[in-house]
């Protein structure tokens, strides 16, 4: 038995819709999406008791925080088993991909919550003398937040934490295309949140159009980008602020100073993790063409590493989300193996199994459809370069990625790749895995995004920074105020000297 031939061994059917775009499509395991009434009434719940919840104290927010951990660990078998049934992830990366981060993120805001929170004074300078100034934080108000089905649990909670930290009240869209997830998730809310507090809807066109019209104070979707654009667009009607975390094509940059065994491990497992369906995952390599062949045998020894046999493939191996997205990846293949690339690994697709052999891609001509669209699945083209400016060009002539990933030694290119290629974060020799840290800011740049999430930065996205200002005794004012004599404006020149 071939190497990739095992990847047909324990295949799982899965009975979900292709989710790519995951606001607009609907799903026939679904709950009946509730009534335009129902969520109106919802609505208008959150908004009446948004007062009252800005309200809360930082050791009432905690409290709310403590609880929804305690019943997520409670339901952890369920979610286990939720997420098996919904595309076969395996129950270890649900403990470090779900249930860890949302651990990690609620221990950040619960450690810089109280000083996030407080008012801050800030100087007011010559102009104001006779005043105070200070900035007082404050809940935005009725938030929306949709997420995905990549990672369902992490990214609907990880951001409602940051919004009940900073006091708001929320209605939470999950994905309808990892329904039995959906459902736990929904139990999970019911459990912990009046919902009057917090709020959790299924459904699939319906409710998301019915969601989209209502005066929420902020938006936070995470998604594709194309559908970022319709939230955005609904949010200018509002309008009201957005929070976007979209994807698009993260490159990696491997220069020949890289240690190419280490680099190959760390980019084959941030590739097949969740059989790359993560909107960071390495879209394609840019590596320097002495280095091409070393790396192509380091993949593939890497990948071979992952996933040694036939029973690691069938339970450690995630499968695609739905035929209709694993057919799409078999077109991109095929599209570039017509247009000249070579397959040097994988390359196999069961599109009714759901399954994806990790593939690699040489010889890839930048025309491509796979050099075009985000792959979102374990297929990864290589392309060369001779010179940085090449590379540097490659990545410049497409839409600002999410994540730049640079692997080499050499800090002088390191550094010239960071000022000349604009992303919205940075990974220097490892990839993925900084998304994790609670104390960077999260987020894209221009068509991969806007806003930052993860620790404080979430915080602020859910929060309204409002001016205080106090006249404590006359100042200047009066004598800076008409009829303007010879005095006066001489008064007036000084001032501007000064300041």
């Amino acid at each position: 038995m071939s190497r990739s031939s095992k990847f047909y061994r324990g295949i799982c059917s899965i009975l979900l819709l292709d989710c790519y775009n995951p606001l607009f499509m609907s799903h026939q395991l679904l709950p009946v999406s509730p009534s335009a009434a129902s969520i109106h009434q919802l609505f208008e719940g959150l908004k009446e008791h948004a007062p009252e919840q800005r309200k809360l104290s930082v050791k009432a927010r905690v409290k709310r925080l403590d609880a929804l951990y305690a019943e997520v660990w409670r339901r952890r078998d369920d979610l286990k088993r939720a997420m098996w049934d919904d595309f076969q992830k395996p129950p270890q990366e649900v403990d470090l991909t779900e249930i860890f981060v949302l651990k990690q993120e609620i221990k950040a805001i619960k450690k810089g919550l109280k000083t996030w929170a407080r008012p801050q004074r800030v100087p007011g300078g010559l102009s104001l003398i006779g005043s105070s100034s200070w900035i007082r934080p404050e809940a935005k108000g009725v938030v929306l937040i949709v997420s995905p089905w990549n990672y369902p649990m992490q990214l609907l909670f990880r951001p409602l934490v940051a919004a009940i930290a900073a006091g708001c009240t929320v209605m939470l869209k999950p994905s309808e295309y990892t329904a039995h997830t959906a459902q736990v998730l929904a139990e999970i809310v019911e459990a912990v949140f009046d919902p009057r507090e917090v709020a959790l809807v299924q459904g699939g066109v319906e409710t998301a159009t019915e969601l989209l019209q209502l005066p929420f104070n902020h938006m936070f979707f995470t998604g594709s980008p194309d559908v970022g654009k319709i939230v955005m667009a609904a949010a200018a009607k509002i309008p009201c602020s957005v929070t976007l975390e979209l994807g698009g094509k993260s490159p990696v940059i491997i220069d020949p100073s890289a240690n190419i065994k280490a680099s190959a491990k760390r980019i084959a497992w941030a590739k097949l993790s969740n059989a790359g369906q993560i909107c960071v995952a390495p879209d394609y390599i840019l590596v320097h063409e002495s280095k091409r062949d070393e790396l192509v045998e380091a993949l593939k020894q890497a990948m071979d590493a992952l996933y040694p046999n036939a029973d690691s493939i069938a339970q450690d191996y995630q499968r695609i989300v739905h035929p209709r997205h694993a057919e799409r990846i078999q077109g991109l293949i095929t599209d570039a193996k017509e247009r000249g690339a070579q397959v040097v690994q994988g390359g196999e697709v069961d599109v009714q199994g759901c399954e994806v052999a990790p593939t690699l891609l040489v010889d890839v001509p930048v025309d491509s459809q796979i050099l075009q669209e985000e792959i979102f699945g374990p297929v990864l083209p290589i392309v060369t370069w001779k010179e940085p400016e090449e590379a540097i060009a490659f990545i410049r002539a497409r839409p600002t990625p999410l994540a730049l990933y640079l692997y080499g030694k050499k800090r002088s290119l390191t550094r010239r790749f960071i000022e000349e290629i604009s992303s919205g974060g940075v990974s220097i020799n490892n990839s993925v895995i900084h998304v994790s840290s609670t104390d960077l800011p999260f987020g894209g740049l221009g068509s991969s995004g806007i806003g930052s999430s993860n620790g404080v930065y979430g915080f602020r996205e859910f929060t309204h920074y409002r001016g205080m200002y106090a006249q404590r005794w006359a100042g200047f004012g009066p004598a800076l105020m008409p009829p303007y004599t010879q005095r006066k404006s001489r008064l007036i020149d000084i001032v501007l000297r000064w300041l």
